[in-house]
């Protein structure tokens, strides 16, 4: 994340990575979990899950929960009385409060907030590490730390991980400046019927909404 989630932009979930490879170190326990989550995440026609996203400085003092679909590379994200759309092509952040929409083509330098984000840049930004089992929230998980390669505003992301489920289920992010960000992830749902329109934009239905094309 570029920084943390405000209420008028979804921008703060967007997972950054650079897109060039540095020296790094992965081990092979971590790779193997990481690369079996990251195929069975792909295997899917879609997925939803419900989320907590939490933030603080040091600690989490501030959450929110949210829902969040995808199919392939397209998604629909709701949180904080924002809902965020990627097509496949642009990005429609919708603010409901403020009746404004922007549109955008995605960034080169960013990864659009998904299960994969991290799943995907650890292969080339991050020095990955196994660290054990951990008990979170009742459950044993297998706990990944990954450490970028190069300064990035990050000290360290942690994955929490349902290895028999193959399911990443929390992510914590700290930075630099010990700001905190994380996101739990529960009820998964997996290849429902969704409806064909479920990642598509409407303008229609925002004839009173301020719209605005970058």
């Amino acid at each position: 994340m570029k920084k943390l989630l405000e209420k008028t932009t979804l921008v703060g979930l967007s997972l950054f990575t650079f897109g060039l490879s540095f020296a790094q170190k992965i081990d092979q326990k971590s790779q193997s979990i990481l690369d079996a989550v990251t195929s069975n995440y792909k295997s899917k026609k879609n997925t939803y899950f419900k989320f907590t996203y939490g933030s603080g400085s040091g600690k989490v003092t501030k959450a929110e929960t949210g829902i969040f679909y995808s199919s392939n590379d397209k998604y629909k994200l709701k949180i904080m009385g924002i809902e965020q759309i990627f097509d496949g092509s642009k990005v429609y952040n919708i603010n409901d409060s403020d009746k404004e929409v922007t549109i955008a083509k995605p960034n080169d330098s960013d990864v659009m907030f998904s299960p994969l984000s991290y799943l995907e840049s650890y292969k080339k930004d991050y020095n990955v590490t196994y660290v054990g089992k951990r008990n979170v929230n009742g459950k044993s998980l297998d706990y990944i730390k990954m450490t970028p390669v190069k300064e990035n505003g990050l000290s360290q992301v942690n994955l929490y991980v349902n290895s028999a489920q193959n399911k990443l289920v929390k992510l914590e992010q700290i930075a630099t400046n010990n700001q905190l960000a994380t996101i739990s992830i529960s009820d998964y749902k997996e290849n429902q019927d969704l409806s064909s329109n479920v990642f598509t934009f409407d303008k229609a239905k925002y004839a009173k909404y301020l719209i605005t094309e970058l």
